[in-house]
């Protein structure tokens, strides 16, 4: 039982026997008389502490009712309980049910009275009936349009619930969908790369050293490759140990020089790391966009400038990190109007992070890719 109907009946209930007994001193009546009224004016109000209950909501009604009838007597604080009451009853009301048929019948108890006139209507009893013959049928509707509005709410809710939920199945069941794919068809066909080129490296005679490194370098390549589907896949599948030994960390600005050796070795031509500024720590992401980007920019430079040298300048400024990526190649890299989606992607990774990148013929002959990322927030590296 909520705990506010407590207080507030028994202050009803003490103001409508107040009020019965100033009606009795003032119209003169009998002590046996202004005893009974002021039960009368208790009982309209009484049942309001147990309005947890619906038969005691059905009870007030019916004591008011009686009120009028019998004893000619309606209390302010009745109309206020029977308005509370009939807006409960409303409240519990379900389509359909027996207490909205209740709750929709009991008003018109008011509307009869008021037609039927038991007591004068210029008297005060009068005023009051007529006043709660109006807002008593507002009062029930009220509390249905109350307990609608809720149940559509709750409603919607577990709707959206039910979508969202639907939604999220859909994703993971296309991401396994994808990871299944690439562990069944791609990873497959680079595995049989790694393996026939280690193959074909042992197993040529007379094969020339320039040859063997050749065969090494892309068996090493697609080895490395397999090493980045399976972190993708660790990504794709929730279930998937993230930690464990088969998944490296993700690539940063520390292994630059790693990746350029292994440029050398794959192409032959010459690749330089230019640095400046004092080298710091970065957000992960920016440090994985900046890595990927040089590794982009690279294997485009070997794929449309085979045998240019290739400078990678990363300089660490106040606000940000610019990166700098050139070949002294014939011209432009034929990615930059075929459509290809290497310079997008980049594109795309630089703008993830909130930095942006251009590209382009660089001054001189061959060609240029810059890109500024955000550089603040971290620490020197020492």
């Amino acid at each position: 039982m909520p705990s506010v109907h407590v207080p507030a009946g028994i202050s009803l209930c003490l103001l409508a026997v107040a009020e019965a007994i100033v009606r009795s001193a003032l119209t003169g009546v009998s002590v046996e008389r202004a005893v009974v009224l002021c039960l009368i004016a208790a009982a309209t109000v009484a049942p309001l502490p147990l309005m947890a209950e619906r038969p005691a909501a059905v009870v007030a009604v019916c004591a008011a009712v009686a009120s009028v009838v019998f004893f000619h007597t309606l209390t302010v604080s009745a109309l206020v309980a029977q308005l509370a009451v009939l807006y409960r009853l409303g409240r519990w009301a379900g389509a359909g049910s027996a207490t909205q048929a209740i709750a929709l019948a009991l008003p018109l108890s008011f509307l009869v009275l008021a037609l039927v006139r038991p007591v004068p209507q210029a008297s005060e009893t009068g005023v009051l009936v007529l006043l709660l013959s109006a807002l008593a049928p507002a009062a029930a509707f009220f509390g249905v349009a109350r307990r609608a509005r809720g149940e559509a709410l709750r409603h919607d809710a577990a709707r959206r619930a039910a979508a969202g939920d639907l939604l999220e199945h859909a994703a993971r069941g296309e991401r396994a969908r994808i990871a299944r794919e690439l562990h069944d068809v791609v990873a497959h066909h680079i595995s049989m790369i790694a393996v026939q080129a280690e193959t074909a490296r042992l197993t040529t005679p007379g094969m020339p050293p320039i040859g063997a490194r050749s065969l090494g370098a892309i068996g090493d390549t697609a080895r490395a490759a397999l090493t980045e589907m399976r972190r993708l896949l660790g990504v794709l599948r929730e279930d998937a140990e993230l930690d464990g030994p088969e998944l490296a960390p993700q690539p940063s600005l520390g292994q630059l020089n790693r990746l350029l050796d292994q440029t050398r070795d794959a192409s032959g031509s010459a690749a330089r790391l230019i640095l400046s500024g004092r080298p710091r720590g970065l957000d992960p992401g920016v440090e994985l966009a900046a890595y990927r980007i040089v590794q982009e920019a690279l294997t485009n430079a070997r794929r449309h400038a085979p045998g240019a040298a290739v400078d990678v300048e990363l300089h660490y400024g106040a606000q940000a990190v610019s990166l700098r990526v050139r070949d002294n190649g014939p011209g432009p890299m034929a990615a930059a109007t075929s459509g290809g989606h290497g310079l997008t992607g980049m594109r795309e990774r630089a703008a993830a992070v909130g930095g942006h990148l251009r590209t382009g013929p660089a001054t001189g002959g061959g060609f240029l890719v810059e890109a500024t990322l955000p550089g603040e927030g971290g620490e020197s590296v020492t």
